[in-house]
C-alpha cells in the first residue's frame, strides 16, 4: 500500500520508523567507515608501499570495515523500504540530510573531530528544513 504525504500523518509512527532505522544505519555505518579508513592510515602511503593490492588487502582485512558495510547496507534496504510505502518527495530529502546532523554530532563525540560553528548552524538549519517539509 503506498501512502501519500497527507496520510503520513495518520500513519506517523511507521514513517518515524522507517526514517529512523534509515538515518540511524546509515549514520552508523558512515563514521564506523570512517574509524575503519583512520585506523589504516593515509591509502596513498600504503600504496606506495605495497600496490593496489596492498591496500584492497588492507580494507579486506578491517573488521571495521565490514561492520560499516552492513550498517549501510541495512541503510540502503531500509530506503527501498521507505521509498515503497512513502513518496519520494519526502523520504528523500528527509534520508538525505538527517544523517548529515547525525554525522555531526557522531564526529564531533566518538571521532573526536573539530565540528566547527559553521557545521552546527548548517545542522539547525538541516533540521528547520525537515521540520518544514513535513510540515
Amino acid at each position: 500500500m503506498t501512502l501519500h504525504l497527507h496520510q503520513i500523518h495518520a500513519d506517523i509512527w511507521p514513517a518515524v520508523g522507517m526514517i529512523a532505522t534509515i538515518v540511524i544505519c546509515s549514520s552508523t555505518g558512515e563514521v564506523i567507515m570512517a574509524a575503519a579508513m583512520k585506523s589504516l592510515g593515509d591509502l596513498d602511503k600504503l600504496r606506495q608501499r605495497r600496490g593496489l593490492l596492498g591496500v584492497i588487502r588492507a580494507i579486506a582485512a578491517s573488521p571495521l570495515f565490514f561492520v560499516g558495510l552492513t550498517f549501510l547496507t541495512l541503510a540502503f534496504f531500509a530506503l527501498l523500504f521507505a521509498l515503497n510505502h512513502m513518496p519520494l518527495s519526502f523520504v528523500a530529502p528527509v534520508s538525505a540530510s538527517l544523517p548529515l546532523v547525525l554525522n555531526a554530532v557522531a564526529a564531533k563525540f566518538f571521532l573526536k573531530e573539530n565540528v566547527d560553528h559553521r557545521r552546527w548552524a548548517a545542522a539547525v538549519l538541516v533540521c528547520i528544513g525537515v521540520y518544514l517539509m513535513a510540515h
